[in-house]
């Protein structure tokens, strides 16, 4: 997979290839790979403000660390390299099209070795990248078929469970970016030839009668670790029907829920600047500005308030991904 930046266009995009060639290419901003926070990206914040959003943050920051570590020991049960985890990133940031996301993670991609050039390597890395647009841009699209590809592909159940909570992770990412740029009043930048315009989730009543497609963890073969995971999830009414499937990878699914029991999806009124609000962060978060956020904040909420709000509606959006890319509705 090569990232290119097109002259005269000021954007790089990337595509489904890989090269044997050590060819050197840049990213557009490669100071964008050396941030303090891998979560907000640097985002200039009121030290208040972190504070107040501080018990899902760490969690956040934590997923982070925990999906892209600097190197990926490559095994057996679990096969996804780092340049496959920040590929997949990258394009689901691009689907987001937000611009500080896609820098970061051009900029951690581009220096890392990407598969050899084989047609096995090159249908792999093809199924990933189309399976993450579809999932980040148009859910509704995915299907048994879909789920089927990334099998056929050699996905083992663990990389099925990882690719998919870093498609939801960082479509979630991009969003609270979005919002905290939008609470700073930062101009919304469009990325020329990357948008792609995205589906609605499904309802989520559509998704009550919903079963797993992917086995859960056997209790007889599960580790401590997980055992431990699912007895603390499993009653918890968002993550129960999932919880079986994610503790696959344990630590992932601890943090996910902290996230879920932060404190973020406190009660608030749902009125026409609500809703407004959290459609546009939904469809479009690259074009979510402070013409979105601030009737939250004339309309009597703190910005903490109105933060935790739309953070609660991401992290949604991140859940119903994964019901569709691991399950199915009966």
């Amino acid at each position: 997979m090569e990232q290119r930046r097109i002259s005269g266009k000021g954007h790089w995009y990337h595509e489904t290839q890989s090269s044997s060639s050590p060819t050197e290419v840049l990213p557009l901003v490669p100071e964008a790979a050396h941030v303090a926070d891998r979560f907000l990206l640097n985002i200039a914040l009121p030290a208040t403000l972190l504070a107040a959003c501080e018990r899902w943050l760490t969690p956040a920051r934590a997923l982070c660390d925990l999906f892209f570590p600097r190197t990926v020991a490559v095994t057996r049960l679990r096969t996804l390299s780092a340049y496959d985890r920040f590929s997949t990133a990258l394009t689901v940031a691009q689907v987001c099209g937000v611009q500080r996301l896609c820098n970061h993670y051009a900029a951690l991609l581009a220096p890392l070795p990407g598969p050899d050039s084989s047609r096995e390597s090159n249908r792999r890395l093809a199924q990933i990248t189309q399976y993450a647009r579809q999932l980040a841009s148009s859910p509704d699209v995915i299907d048994s078929k879909a789920q089927q590809g990334l099998d056929e592909v050699g996905l083992t159940v663990y990389d099925i469970v990882t690719i998919n909570q870093i498609i939801g992770f960082v479509g979630f990412q991009a969003r609270v970016v979005a919002v905290f740029q939008a609470l700073l009043g930062h101009p919304v930048r469009w990325l020329p030839g990357h948008h792609i315009p995205p589906h609605a989730l499904p309802d989520d009543n559509d998704l009550n009668m919903w079963q797993p497609a992917i086995p859960g963890v056997e209790r007889c073969q599960a580790s401590s670790q997980q055992l431990a995971s699912l007895e603390r999830w499993q009653d918890e009414p968002l993550l129960q029907p999932l919880a079986p499937v994610l503790c696959h990878e344990p630590l992932i699914l601890d943090q996910t829920g902290e996230i879920l029991i932060s404190g973020i999806n406190t009660v608030y009124k749902e009125d026409e600047a609500v809703r407004r609000a959290v459609e546009q962060l939904a469809r479009s978060p690259d074009q979510f500005s402070a013409a979105q956020f601030t009737p939250l904040t004339d309309d009597g909420q703190s910005p903490v308030q109105a933060i935790n709000l739309l953070t609660w509606s991401a992290f949604c959006g991140w859940l119903n991904r994964l019901k569709i890319a691991i399950g199915r509705s009966e």
